[in-house]
């Protein structure tokens, strides 16, 4: 196996970036939206929607690694992933449309509504994302090039994360008027167009140009390889908790800003706009960051700062403290995502120390690993998120909640997810591919 180093055109790194502004119109509705849309727009009681996050998640148990494996296996003449941006662009807008859709059923009826179309979109979603994730190592072998990419990619995850936290809920307001369910459904289905475009763009301004040679080894083989490589399995534990750590927070945010802060639907989505807004400068700042400073230095130490920002601001802000929360808020979101540059590209760099090791490669399940870890994750977190709403008493639709309930709110945006993240940083101690070391992975592999 043997390719050149190609630097990526500004065009093309773009055109990489839409790809995950579009699969962010789902997993930002999924982090930001859904738990209160479920709640108090759809009207699911907290328990319930517990339950149906964390039964969802078990079919990515098989639709993950099966789509790993469906990208291994076929390779058309745009090559082995962006056709799934071109085939399924459509089905994936429906799914993100039909998903925030309330009908006009029964308790019951809703229920299994609820369950058919998260079903559905969950599926879609894992569809277009192996492929998506998988591409990063088709573009370039130069690492430096693989964080630029993925600098411009998670701006525009950012970006799009910031349009479903600022616009969804004012757009939802004034489209449904005295109906905000109908509003949900206009709003997400803008959304749900935006992200059909933008895989088109994705597909058609990208390209494959580095070529592995995939070994037709048995599933349980695959297994076994992924396994025993032990970088993959660090990003793995990694990917889980910070994503239950990510998710409990960014599912809190609205119900932070609306019952703790006591703000109407323009500080609620302000409030999580400031999330993303940090979130969206981190990642030049993780790319600049990393030029002069170990990357995966930079993954550890910021992940335990999150613990100390989050016990800061559960301490410090008191119901009420607009001006205070928004300042935290923004400093505690931004440390989070100086990593998420160092994460993504790391993932094609452990399947590379994988072959290295074993002289055998395992790429799309590799990367559908990732993505179950990602969405087992989601379903944690929102599982999670039911039962300590259910827990802490919480009403739904209510004009206020009581002071156990704000406090559990709280412990929601900050300490709970804080200790994810410690957690997550304290895994990233026995990672050892930087840039230096990741040198000698390609001078191995003749890449």
């Amino acid at each position: 196996m043997k390719s050149e180093i190609q630097k990526l055109s500004i065009l093309e790194k773009i055109g990489y970036g839409s790809g995950d502004a579009a699969v962010n119109v789902v997993i930002s509705s999924m982090f930001l939206i859904i738990t209160f849309f479920y709640t108090d727009v759809f009207g699911l009681e907290p328990k319930d929607m517990a339950i149906l996050f964390l039964l969802v998640r078990l079919i990515d148990a098989v639709t993950d690694p099966l789509m790993g494996l469906i990208t291994d296996k076929f390779k058309t003449k745009w090559g082995r992933y962006r056709p799934y941006f071109l085939y399924l662009s459509i089905p994936f807008g429906i799914s993100v449309f039909l998903t925030f859709t309330t009908p006009d059923f029964d308790y019951t009826g809703k229920l299994i509504y609820a369950y058919i179309t998260y079903i559905f979109v969950t599926i879609m979603f894992t569809s277009v994302t192996i492929p998506y994730i998988s591409l990063i190592g088709v573009l370039t072998n130069d690492p430096q090039e693989r964080l630029s990419a993925n600098g411009y990619r998670l701006f525009f995850a950012k970006v799009a994360a910031f349009l479903v936290s600022i616009v969804v809920p004012i757009l939802a307001e004034k489209l449904g008027k005295n109906d905000i369910a109908r509003g949900y459904q206009l709003a997400m289905g803008i959304m749900a167009m935006m992200g059909t475009l933008l895989l088109l763009f994705c597909f058609f301004t990208t390209k494959e140009r580095v070529e592995h040679t995939i070994d037709k080894k048995p599933l349980l083989e695959q297994f076994k390889l992924l396994i025993n490589n032990g970088q993959w399995t660090l990003l793995f534990g990694a990917c889980f908790t910070g994503t239950v750590g990510y998710v409990i927070r960014g599912s809190v945010a609205i119900f932070y800003a609306k019952y703790f802060l006591g703000g109407d639907v323009s500080v609620q989505s302000t409030f999580m706009a400031t999330g993303v807004t940090a979130a969206i400068l981190a990642m030049p700042a993780s790319t600049y960051i990393t030029k002069q400073y170990c990357k995966v230095k930079l993954f550890k130490y910021t992940q335990l700062a999150v613990g100390a920002i989050s016990l800061v601001m559960f301490f410090v802000v008191k119901p009420g403290d607009i001006v205070l929360a928004y300042v935290l808020y923004f400093i505690l979101s931004f440390v989070v995502d100086l990593h998420a540059p160092v994460f993504w590209s790391a993932i094609a760099e452990a399947v590379d120390y994988g072959h290295a090791e074993t002289g055998k490669r395992v790429s799309g399940l590799s990367f559908g690993g990732i993505s179950f870890a990602q969405k087992a994750g989601m379903g944690v977190a929102g599982a999670a998120v039911g039962y300590l709403l259910d827990f802490f008493n919480y009403v739904p639709k209510s004009d206020s909640q009581t002071e156990y309930t704000l406090l559990g709110i709280a412990l929601m945006l900050t300490i709970i997810p804080g200790f994810f993240h410690v957690i997550m940083g304290g895994m990233m101690f026995r990672y050892k591919i930087t840039d230096k070391y990741y040198e000698t992975i390609k001078t191995k592999l003749n890449i």
